[in-house]
């Protein structure tokens, strides 16, 4: 890591557990590294690379599907009639 951010990392870091935001492990099976990113206004900014976490992780059988498949669906479908059992509303 560049030297000139070490300082910031650990002043970030610090205020992050005093906060018990984060907490300190171990040992971990994998590790996201974090990147340090000059904002506009000349300040840091701590950010966490998720690319080895998006690796390790297994992917969902079930995806959420594209919305052009949800519009079609709700497009297509009848409306579900459930209010019109309630007593006294029966057509």
């Amino acid at each position: 890591m560049n030297p000139k951010y070490v300082t910031v990392v650990k002043q970030d870091l610090d205020k992050l557990l005093v906060t018990k935001f984060i907490t300190p492990m171990e040992q971990a099976t994998w590790l996201s590294p974090i990147v340090v990113v000059l904002k506009k206004n000349g300040n840091f900014k701590i950010c966490v690379d998720f690319k080895k976490l998006n690796t390790a992780m297994k992917k969902d059988i079930y995806p959420l599907p594209f919305m052009e498949e949800i519009f079609y669906m709700v497009v297509v479908s009848r409306p579900f009639g459930f209010m019109t059992k309630i007593r006294g509303m029966e057509r």
